[in-house]
């Protein structure tokens, strides 16, 4: 008899596909921000996901969890040099993510998404020793079918592309070990790059520019409480759900940012593409037919009987 599969959270799940759909949409934004170049465009979305943070811990009266991380980083100095490592791996995605479609790269931005969740899912066997259902093994083999043609056609692995593969996986895994996966450390995270954005935005002025363009405006705006939503979304997902699952749900994010590269920003399809981006899609099928299969929960107990009914010892609580 097949193991069951085990139960995920289906608040994970749409965790990660929310943020997907989020991520999805960010990536239109960058090339409508110009004359703003990605360091600029980093800069400002730095101190608006910092203040958007901020004001959410204000309105759900959250400061006693940063105050228990300050705490934390004061009593053991070494979680201080985890957190800024963490910082410069997510800062670095933050500037990848703003920099490739503005430069022509966002389909090896996209190639290095496509190859990312199977880093994940060897990471989630061989770290943390997760198994995976038959379904599970069946979309990764589709996906990775999908993948081997997709560095086949594109010629190899360009930067962008490994920087993405590599870089993400290492930050959920530092988050994990360290435990620096709460909402707290996201916001010490994003603290930890405002000098960066001081600095750029003094080499860089730019403020006149954008007070008088209220398009650079808006979309500054949308950008910040885009990111604060796909971010606080994409790390509740890395926390509740196994790094497997996690690693493998995260294709929806590339197949949504290829329909970007290709409707809004213009990148050519090509006939190949058909050979990447069909097996992947099979796979989030095969999913999809995982989660809808999943065992019911179970029932509830009936309720309690009169008060008068003795309880035996098996009734009784432990």
């Amino acid at each position: 008899m097949n193991a069951r599969t085990p139960s995920v959270p289906t608040s994970g799940i749409a965790s990660s596909v929310g943020a997907s759909v989020i991520f999805g949409t960010i990536f239109m934004i960058p090339p409508h921000l110009l004359p703003l170049d990605p360091e600029q465009i980093l800069g400002y979305r730095i101190v608006a996901m910092v203040v958007l943070l901020a004001a959410f811990f204000c309105v759900g009266r959250m400061w006693d969890q940063a105050a228990a991380l300050a705490g934390r980083l004061r009593a053991t100095p070494h979680l201080a040099g985890a957190l800024v490592l963490n910082a410069a791996l997510l800062g670095l995605q933050l500037w990848l993510f703003g920099w490739a479609p503005q430069s022509g790269h966002g389909l090896d931005l996209s190639l290095g998404y496509l190859i990312l969740p199977l880093v994940m899912v060897v990471v989630g066997v061989v770290v943390y020793r997760e198994r995976l259902s038959r379904r599970r093994i069946a979309a990764v083999l589709c996906a990775a079918a999908g993948v081997t043609a997709a560095v086949v056609f594109a010629g190899g692995l360009r930067w962008p592309t490994l920087l993405v593969a590599v870089g993400l996986p290492l930050y959920f895994v530092s988050r994990r070990a360290f435990a620096l996966d709460s909402a707290a450390a996201q916001l010490f995270e994003l603290s930890a790059m405002l000098p960066f954005s001081v600095l750029v935005l003094a080499a860089k002025p730019s403020l006149g520019t954008v007070i008088h363009r209220p398009r650079l405006v808006a979309g500054l705006v949308l950008l910040g409480l885009l990111s604060a939503a796909g971010f606080a979304l994409y790390l509740t997902a890395s926390r509740v759900l196994p790094f497997s699952l996690f690693g493998v749900l995260s294709y929806v994010e590339p197949v949504l940012m290829v329909l970007v590269s290709l409707t809004f920003l213009g990148e050519p399809w090509q006939p190949a593409d058909t050979f990447v981006h069909l097996p992947i899609c099979a796979g989030l099928v095969l999913l999809a037919v995982e989660s809808a299969a999943r065992e019911p929960a179970a029932p509830q107990r009936p309720a309690a009987r009169s008060t008068a009914h003795a309880r035996t010892p098996a009734d009784r609580p432990v």
